[in-house]
């Protein structure tokens, strides 16, 4: 697999939440931290994921914020 993206964290499929159109997956990576996405149901079953499953996190954006108190 190659990818223009260059923010590419593997991880492990935590908990999968299935709505009526969209999936929310919990991905723990390195270091117990917890990556949120929620994608299309259609694409969480085409991609077959399950808890357990080994699965890449990647990040493609133009900006990313930071912001402190």
């Amino acid at each position: 697999m190659k990818l223009s993206a260059r923010n590419i964290l593997k991880g492990r499929v935590k908990s999968v939440i299935p709505g009526v159109v969209n999936t929310e997956v919990n991905v723990e990576i390195a270091g117990g931290a917890e990556v949120v996405s929620v994608i299309t149901k259609t694409s969480a079953n085409s991609l077959g994921l399950v808890e357990g499953k080994d699965v890449y996190v990647v990040i493609k954006a133009t900006s990313v914020m930071l912001a402190v108190d």
